[in-house]
């Protein structure tokens, strides 16, 4: 598998962990508190593997943005979460960042040789 790969099923297996704590009530629910448990073991394992093909900076900045993203859009679908103008132009941010982060990176004209 390729970084990419990693970094995308340990965003999954974060974003599933995160709405299971939700579901945890506080680890008082037992089969959501040991999705919480194994989902983020599981995510930070995949993170440890897409870091041996991506540098940190790039695939942090990626699972962190991207799993916040998705959290707070899926906390609406499935929590009645409250939905606001403000968390549309936060999530639009996050995602603007982390495209920004992955754009190539221009040289200019005097640098080359």
């Amino acid at each position: 598998m390729n970084g990419h790969v990693y970094l995308t099923l340990a965003i999954i297996s974060e974003v599933i962990a995160t709405l299971a704590l939700k579901a945890s009530d506080g680890f008082s629910v037992l089969l959501p508190s040991l999705v919480v448990v194994v989902g983020y073991g599981f995510a930070f394992y995949l993170l440890s593997k897409a870091l041996e093909f991506l540098p940190l900076s790039i695939a942090y900045a990626i699972w962190s943005g991207v799993g916040t993203a998705a959290t707070a859009v899926l906390g609406i679908v499935l929590f009645d979460d409250p939905f606001s103008v403000r968390l549309v132009f936060g999530i639009v941010a996050i995602i603007g960042g982390v495209v920004f982060l992955n754009l190539p990176e221009r040289t200019a004209p005097e640098d080359i040789h």
